[in-house]
C-alpha cells in the first residue's frame, strides 16, 4: 500500500446536531456538525415534524388546496 496517500482517521470524531444531540462516531473529518439526525428525523421519531425551507411547505399547501377548490366547482357545474 502506498503511505502518505491516505487521509487521517479519527475513531471518536464528535457529531454536533442542530437539536443539540452529540454523539461520537469514526470518520476522517474531526468535527462534523449536521441538520438532522436520528433523535429528531421524523421517520425514527414517529413525529410528523416538517422542515421548511423558504416556505415551500406553506406554498404547496396553498397549490393543493386551490385545486381541490376547482375539481369541487367543476363537479357542481
Amino acid at each position: 500500500m502506498k503511505k502518505d496517500i491516505h487521509p487521517q482517521y479519527f475513531p471518536e470524531a464528535k457529531v454536533t446536531c442542530a437539536c443539540g444531540n452529540k454523539f461520537t462516531v469514526g470518520s476522517t473529518q474531526e468535527k462534523i456538525e449536521v441538520e438532522i439526525c436520528s433523535a429528531c428525523h421524523p421517520f425514527y421519531t414517529g413525529n410528523d415534524k416538517m422542515i421548511d425551507a423558504a416556505g415551500r411547505v406553506e406554498r404547496f399547501k396553498t397549490r393543493a388546496s386551490k385545486s381541490t377548490a376547482k375539481k369541487a366547482t367543476k363537479k357542481k357545474a
